[in-house]
């Protein structure tokens, strides 16, 4: 495999401006949906923080399947990063099968369960009907790219996040507003348009996975299972599941919380994680570029390098979301007003942009040291530390400050922060100690040394 394919900069570009794209996606839903009303606005927001949660799911064996095919490739063992990939695909396809079901007959539960507001349940029971029937395509987008993103090609993956923009643009037009005759959907049109497109992308994208690792894979290859590797991918992918799964979840548990306030305060939280999700882009996809990067490293006992990787990512991340935050704010009232008029929206959402400046670099040494732990298979000790700070810190302090106190959406950011921080803390050290004792100490700090015994110069 060609080195620079494996370059923290070659690897991360595509993956942000990927997930940029995506995440248009959802913009444009928000900007277009808000032309309808700030009700139907809060539907997408509780939806989507819902779908989130339920992605999870998918990822107990991508993630960890992932992890392993970068390992494999970067020892060279390319048959069991084939059989890892398809391995991966067909589990997460049934998986998906079974959510998609699960939800078209109980969406209308799960949204009362969650505390959608009354005025707006019935929008959100059709919504997240038609979406979540889709589920099963939204488990082989997650799958499929994951799987395609950790042999190094992290560029197809992007040129199809943009097509698939262009063409949800261009049916939101359709179904929302009637262009070209189509009739006026309003919601419902953005539920189809989702699932229009989240279908033709898991086309495109399984004709790439099929010919992701050299030669085209067969397709009786994806009724060869291997249980060794299976076990390794269960290992290494349930930590990170249930970590992921878990603030998915406490994130949706603070959106119920969000949702008792009131539907201005559900609203406004929805166009701050539109904006945010800029900031956050750009530090995720650093931080996945090193996770690839990390493990490729691994597997090819480039242990050293591995180590330095991660504090490569995270200098850049901070700089970068701290620029991108600043920027938003800079800019903070043409663009809160392009979302909506409301002025105890706009006046909100300011403030907590603020309280992003201290937010995002928090995330970013969260993102890239958590990351890092988990390319060398560390999942367990991240979930460990994840799963306490997550529901004590970020939800606890939500509903003690932000329900309790009366602090609105200003006590769900303090607890948010305090948990990124902690959980960042705590893994520096964790990170720290690899180098000193644990899986990286056999080749850090150690000079290398030729086949006769002697030190090699400049290893050091």
């Amino acid at each position: 495999m060609n080195k620079n394919k494996m370059s923290l900069g070659t690897l991360a570009w595509p993956i942000m401006i990927e997930m940029f794209l995506q995440f248009a996606i959802g913009t444009a839903d928000t900007l277009m949906v808000s032309r309808i009303s700030n009700d139907a606005v809060a539907v997408v927001g509780f939806a989507n923080q819902f779908f989130n949660a339920v992605l999870i799911v998918f990822m107990l064996v991508a993630s960890g399947a992932g992890i392993l095919i970068a390992q494999r490739l970067g020892a060279g063992q390319q048959r069991d990063a084939r059989v890892l990939g398809t391995m991966a695909i067909v589990i997460t396809g049934a998986l998906g099968i079974i959510v998609s079901i699960t939800i078209f007959f109980g969406a209308g539960t799960f949204a009362e369960a969650l505390n959608v507001p009354h005025e707006i349940l019935p929008d959100a029971d059709t919504y997240m009907t038609i979406v979540g029937s889709g589920m099963l395509l939204t488990a082989l987008n997650a799958a499929l790219s994951t799987c395609v993103r950790n042999t190094g090609d992290t560029r197809s993956p992007m040129y199809i996040a943009f097509g698939m923009n262009i063409f949800h643009v261009f049916l939101n037009a359709c179904f929302i507003f009637g262009a070209l005759g189509f009739p006026k959907w309003g919601l419902q049109g953005v539920a189809l348009s989702t699932v229009i497109v989240r279908f033709l992308a898991v086309l495109v994208l399984l004709r790439l996975f099929r010919h992701a690792f050299g030669s085209k894979i067969a397709w009786s290859e994806f009724f060869k299972f291997k249980p060794k590797l299976l076990k390794e991918v269960i290992r290494i992918g349930w930590p990170m599941s249930l970590n992921g799964a878990s603030w998915t979840i406490s994130q949706l548990a603070i959106f119920s919380l969000i949702g008792i306030m009131g539907t201005h305060e559900l609203a406004a939280r929805t166009y701050m994680n539109t904006m945010e999700s800029f900031a956050f882009t750009v530090g995720w996809s650093l931080a996945v570029a090193a996770q690839i990067q990390i493990a490729y490293m691994y597997g090819k006992d480039m242990r050293r390098e591995a180590y330095y990787s991660c504090y490569r990512a995270m200098g850049a991340g901070m700089l970068l979301v701290t620029l991108n935050t600043g920027l938003m704010l800079v800019f903070r009232q043409p663009i809160l007003q392009y979302f909506t008029d409301d002025p105890w929206i706009i006046d909100t959402a300011i403030t907590l942009l603020w309280l992003n400046l201290i937010l995002q670099p928090g995330k970013m040494l969260n993102m890239a040291l958590g990351q890092s732990v988990n390319a060398i298979g560390d999942g367990r000790f991240s979930m460990m530390v994840s799963l306490p700070s997550m529901w004590i810190l970020a939800f606890g302090l939500s509903y003690a400050l932000g329900l309790s106190l009366d602090w609105g959406l200003y006590g769900v950011y303090v607890g948010m922060i305090l948990d990124e921080y902690t959980r960042g803390i705590i893994m520096w050290f964790r990170w720290r100690n690899h180098r000193k004792a644990g899986k990286l100490a056999d080749r850090i700090g150690a000079p290398a040394v030729d086949a006769k015994g002697a030190v090699q110069a400049g290893t050091m």
